[in-house]
């Protein structure tokens, strides 16, 4: 294989290996389901969706994509208790959320989505091996993780066990052999639900954040397996976290490590609890699907996207260019043109996933399918679709595509192709009586809207010009 990714534990560009010929293991951190999905959150599973898609068409494999749900969770109990429902209840409306938010984005649902709750004998298990290998001890029902046993702690993010402060997911008390050492399992405690709380033979109580994905990957992928990622913020300490817990195991674990940049808003991270969010179903009733996907996979996966009004607008006329000349092309030739990838399209996604390059080479083969099209060459018009549209699918961003025909769930969408639709319905009856005054005031009103009109044979067709 050709490819090439960003390891972040080798913090190097390394050649992509499957484990095993023919297949490929992803494992990505889903989401913990406190609240609803902002577009900060989601940017993972999209990136993850772009690296499935090419690993597939790009190199023919097999693909085993794993991205779990973190249901149950300090945060998750907390607002929970706060607005007065069940806590599972509370995790499961979030739940729903998030999938309609991947849904309405195109992410392909993985392989497997487990949940934490549905996995505890897993958890469980692991523990008890951690135990018995000295490198974890109970403590009043408590379980953690003893980072001195493990010497590699700390090579994932490549930090000295020194320099780092005390764990933030427990108290830091004496019964604790060092400040760092995590929690593997949390005692149930006063006040907590009792539904909350699992029978161990260390009593009853709940797993931590980190031991959960240790044990579902290892479920579902394997000891070993390829690629394990996740947005930047998790490096440490979750990432690094359960490296450590499961390598200290005995696992090989993961080979790679791929981690996306943040979204940020007014120059900081997108975070629920810094208040500066855009939630997903509040940004596509402004902005069609399929656009907001384009907005977020053009980028490098490892850059850092700004969230802008301006941005979005401008993410949005791009991809509109795009989807113009797949729509004429389609409607002169014909949809259905078998096409090999573009070489310089193969290139850039081999070289760490290089969107930004790679979309550079759809909006290059467009502009060459435009000129087919201004000089009336079939033949030329249908040799540029091909390959466009195998490179948008690539991308999960073809217009032709049926999630996105339909205008992506898009209410605002909707409506305006309706209102559109209404006033070339006007001007049609207008030309039909003759009255082609009217006819072109009618087209001179929806170019001021920004609403270009082409007339075809099949009848006129419309696209946003802004």
């Amino acid at each position: 294989m050709s490819l090439r990714l960003y390891d972040t534990a080798a913090r190097a560009v390394r050649d992509f290996t499957p484990l095993r010929a023919g297949q490929a293991s992803v494992y990505v951190c889903g989401l913990t389901v406190q609240g609803p999905p902002h577009v900060g959150h989601v940017r993972a599973a999209l990136v993850f969706d772009v690296l499935r898609s090419w690993l597939e068409r790009g190199h023919g494999l097999d693909v085993t994509l794993v991205r779990n749900v973190t249901d149950i969770d300090d945060k998750i109990l907390t607002k929970a208790a706060d607005a007065g429902v069940p806590w599972w209840a509370w995790a499961y409306t979030n739940e729903l959320a998030c999938t309609r938010a991947y849904d309405v984005l195109g992410v392909r649902p993985p392989t497997y989505e487990p949940r934490a709750t549905g996995h505890v004998p897993d958890m469980v298990e692991l523990v008890e091996r951690l135990v018995e290998r000295g490198h974890a001890y109970a403590v009043d029902g408590d379980v953690y993780f003893d980072v001195r046993s493990f010497p590699e702690y700390g090579a994932l993010t490549r930090q000295r066990l020194e320099d780092l402060e005390a764990a933030g997911d427990t108290d830091t008390d004496e019964r604790k052999r060092d400040p760092r050492d995590f929690a593997l399992w949390k005692a149930h405690k006063p006040g907590e639900p009792d539904t909350a709380a699992w029978p161990t033979p260390w009593g009853r109580g709940r797993p931590g954040w980190h031991l959960e994905c240790s044990a579902m990957a290892g479920r579902y992928l394997g000891p070993d397996f390829d690629v394990h990622g996740g947005g930047l913020d998790l490096r440490f300490p979750h990432h690094e976290n359960e490296q450590a817990q499961s390598r200290a195991a005995g696992d090989g674990f993961a080979r790679y490590w791929l981690h996306n940049g943040w979204v940020t808003l007014g120059g900081e991270k997108m975070s629920k609890s810094l208040g500066n969010t855009a939630l997903v179903d509040e940004v596509v009733q402004r902005v069609r699907p399929v656009e907001l996907r384009y907005y977020l996979v053009a980028p490098h996966y490892r850059s850092t996207i700004e969230f802008t009004d301006a941005a979005l607008a401008e993410a949005g006329a791009a991809y509109r260019r795009i989807e113009s000349f797949v729509q004429r092309a389609a409607e002169r030739v014909g949809a259905e043109h078998g096409a090999d990838l573009p070489d310089a399209f193969r290139a850039a996604m081999d070289d760490d996933l290089g969107t930004p390059a790679a979309v550079a080479v759809v909006h290059d083969t467009v502009r060459q399918g435009n000129t087919a099209l201004a000089d009336g060459d079939a033949a030329a018009t249908a040799a540029v679709l091909g390959p466009v549209r195998a490179m948008l699918a690539v991308l999960g961003l073809d217009p032709l595509d049926p999630r996105w025909a339909g205008g992506g769930g898009d209410r605002l969408a909707e409506v305006t192709d309706g209102l559109v639709r209404l006033a070339l319905d006007q001007r049609q009856a207008a030309r039909a009586r003759k009255d082609y005054a009217a006819a072109d005031a009618l087209r001179d009103q929806l170019t001021a809207l920004g609403v270009q009109v082409e007339d075809t044979p099949q009848g006129p067709r419309w696209e946003l010009t802004r």
